[in-house]
């Protein structure tokens, strides 16, 4: 937990950085219920204190063609150290995975990969195979339907205790 007191307006601002992050001062301070200087004083004092690390756009993916979204969990052989920074280094070059957890648990993995089709999937798991990154099992679960995809963070006012 941050060493930074949080206030009521303070999960306001974040809340909206999140869901809206190119705004601007007086829109945020509008949306808060701040007037813009103290508003943007917040804002800084956020961001400084590292709660705030960035400001990214959001990018539509089917504008680029029907794409395939599968999540993949992996179990290594082996769990050294060394086992799990190959997997990961390889796992991590890849753009084609966008997000990879580390689980405790029954597996030791679960990656979201975005693909055009399955055989490109394929194509990606033959390779993971063939250069032997220590994968003992995977399975594969295509995403029929997008549910929910909420990749902002907001927190709730029960996490300030």
């Amino acid at each position: 937990m941050t060493s930074i007191k949080l206030d009521t307006y303070d999960l306001r601002i974040l809340a909206t950085v999140a869901r809206r992050g190119r705004i601007t001062k007086r829109a945020l301070a509008e949306a808060v219920g701040l007037s813009p200087t103290p508003c943007w004083t917040r804002l800084a004092r956020l961001e400084k204190a590292g709660l705030i690390t960035g400001y990214h756009a959001r990018i539509a993916p089917d504008a680029f063609g029907p794409l395939t979204t599968v999540m993949l969990e992996v179990t290594l052989r082996s769990h050294t150290r060394a086992d799990f920074e190959r997997f990961e280094s390889v796992i991590c070059a890849d753009p084609r995975v966008t997000a990879c957890w580390s689980l405790g648990g029954g597996i030791d993995y679960l990656l979201r990969i975005v693909v055009r089709d399955i055989g490109e999937y394929q194509d990606i798991i033959d390779g993971w195979l063939a250069r032997d990154l220590g994968i003992d099992r995977y399975f594969t679960y295509v995403v029929t339907k997008v549910v929910k995809q909420d990749e902002a963070f907001v927190p709730s006012p029960g996490m300030l205790s």
